[in-house]
C-alpha cells in the first residue's frame, strides 16, 4: 500500500478558500449593512452579495447573530490614534477621550451590540477589553515615569464605567465621563493609592 499523498486536516485552512470565503462574507455584511442596514439583514441576502451558498454561511457562523459578532469583532479598532506624548496624565485622559467618543458613537453602539448578540457563553464574553490592551500598553510604555497599574486595572477604572454605561443606558454619556476617570486614576496611582 503507498502511502498518503498529504495528511488529513481538521478545521479550515489558513488563507486558501477559508480565508476567501471569509473575506467576502464580511465584505458583504459590511456593504449590506452600509446599503440598508442591519436590521432584516439575511443569510441569503449575505450568500447571494458575497458569492456563496447559505449553507456555507450556516456551516462556518450558524447563525445571523454570530456572523455579525464575527464581523464586529474584526472591526474593532485596536491601534492606537494618539501618539503619546510620554505622560500619563496627558495621554490616559486623551484616549479615554477618543475611546468613549468612538464607543458612545452610532456605529459604536452598534459595533458593541453586534459583539454582545452573538455570545453564546461558550467563549469569553466580548473582545471589547481585548481591543483596548494593546492600546493602553503601548502608552503605559511611552510613559516617561514609573507605571504602578496594570491594564487590567485602568480597564477596571476606565473603560468599564463607559461600556456599563453604553450598554443600559439610551442616551449620550456625560461627555467627560472617560476622561475624568482617567484623570482620577492617574491622580490616584501617582500618589501612591
Amino acid at each position: 500500500m503507498s502511502e498518503a499523498r498529504s495528511p488529513m486536516r481538521s478545521g479550515p485552512r489558513p488563507g486558501g478558500r477559508s480565508l476567501r470565503v471569509q473575506e467576502a462574507v464580511h465584505a458583504a455584511v459590511t456593504a449590506l449593512i452600509d446599503e440598508t442596514g442591519r436590521e432584516g439583514l439575511t443569510v441569503p441576502q449575505v450568500a447571494a452579495r458575497a458569492g456563496v451558498t447559505p449553507s456555507t454561511i450556516y456551516r462556518r457562523w450558524t447563525d445571523m447573530a454570530t456572523l455579525m459578532r464575527d464581523v464586529a469583532q474584526r472591526n474593532l479598532r485596536v491601534d492606537c490614534p494618539l501618539k503619546p506624548c510620554g505622560r500619563l496624565s496627558v495621554d490616559l485622559p486623551a484616549w479615554a477621550e477618543m475611546y468613549q467618543e468612538e464607543m458612545d458613537s452610532t456605529p459604536g453602539r452598534a459595533m458593541m451590540r453586534d459583539v454582545l448578540r452573538g455570545w453564546d457563553g461558550t467563549q469569553k464574553a466580548c473582545s471589547l477589553f481585548d481591543a483596548v490592551r494593546p492600546t493602553i500598553v503601548s502608552i503605559c510604555d511611552a510613559a516617561g515615569e514609573p507605571v504602578t497599574f496594570d491594564v487590567e486595572a485602568v480597564i477596571d477604572a476606565v473603560v468599564a464605567p463607559v461600556l456599563t454605561r453604553i450598554l443600559f443606558t439610551d442616551g449620550p454619556l456625560p461627555a467627560t465621563l472617560a476622561r475624568d476617570a482617567a484623570v482620577a486614576f492617574v491622580a490616584r496611582h501617582a500618589s501612591g493609592g
